[in-house]
C-alpha cells in the first residue's frame, strides 16, 4: 500500500460508502444546518456533482449526481469508504494551500479522467457552516461532456436552430473538425460548413437584436 494510501485510510476511516441511503444523508447533514429539507433539496437540483466534507474526509453530503459520479472510477481508485482518490488528491492541494497562504480564500481546480473516459472539472473550495468551527470541503463534480451538450441545447434554443443545425453544432461545441463531423452525421464536409455558416449567422443575429434591446 502507498503512503498516499496509508494517509488517506487513517484520515478518512469513517466516511460513509457512497450507497448511504437519502435518509443517513440527511440526518448527517441536518447537524450542519436548521433547514436540512430545504438545502438538499437545493443541492440535489444543481447540475453538477456536489460533495460536502469535512478537513478530515468525512462525508458530510453528496448529492445523487455526485454519487453517480463517484461510481465511474476503477476498483483500484475507488476504496472501501473511501472519496476516489483522484479527488481526494485535489482535497489535499487545497488542504496543504492553508499553510502556504493563509491569508487567501483559495479554490483548487483540475480535470481527471475517469474508468469511464469521462473528463470531470473538479473545484475544491472552503465552505463554513454557521454551526461549525471548522471549515468543511465544498466539491463540485462537472462532466465536461455532459456540460458541453447542455450548453449546445442550450444554444440551440436560444438561437432557434433547426434539429440538423443543433447536432452539427453539438458536434462541434465537442471539439470535433469538420471531417469528423461529417462522418458521424453521414454528410460531407461542404455541408457541415453551411450548417455552422448558418449557426453563427443566426448568433450575429441574436446579439444585433440583444444590443438594440439594450438601446431602447
Amino acid at each position: 500500500m502507498s503512503m498516499l494510501a496509508a494517509k488517506l485510510n487513517r484520515h478518512l476511516k469513517t466516511v460513509e460508502t457512497f450507497n448511504s441511503s437519502d435518509k443517513q444523508l440527511k440526518a448527517s447533514y441536518s447537524q450542519h444546518s436548521k433547514h436540512p429539507d430545504l438545502l438538499q433539496a437545493i443541492i440535489e437540483s444543481f447540475m453538477d456533482g456536489v460533495l460536502i466534507l469535512t478537513e478530515q474526509g468525512e462525508l458530510i453530503h453528496a448529492n445523487k449526481r455526485a454519487l453517480r459520479i463517484c461510481q465511474q472510477f476503477s476498483s483500484e481508485q475507488l476504496q472501501p469508504k473511501l472519496v476516489p482518490l483522484p479527488i481526494w488528491r485535489i482535497c489535499q492541494s487545497l488542504l496543504d494551500s492553508r499553510e502556504l497562504f493563509p491569508e487567501k480564500t483559495m479554490i483548487i481546480e483540475a480535470e481527471i479522467d475517469t474508468h469511464n473516459a469521462e473528463v470531470l472539472r473538479v473545484r475544491v473550495r472552503w465552505l463554513q457552516f454557521a454551526q461549525s468551527d471548522a471549515p468543511n470541503l465544498l466539491i463540485t463534480l462537472e462532466n465536461r461532456s455532459q456540460s458541453t451538450k447542455n450548453t449546445a441545447f442550450t444554444e440551440a434554443q436560444q438561437y432557434n436552430l433547426t434539429p440538423r443545425e443543433s447536432e452539427v453544432w453539438s458536434l462541434r461545441r465537442a471539439n470535433y473538425s469538420y471531417k469528423e463531423i461529417a462522418a458521424k452525421l453521414y454528410i460531407t464536409t461542404n455541408t457541415v460548413k453551411k450548417h455552422l455558416k448558418n449557426v453563427y449567422a443566426k448568433q450575429q443575429t441574436s446579439a444585433w437584436s440583444q444590443e438594440e434591446r439594450d438601446i431602447s
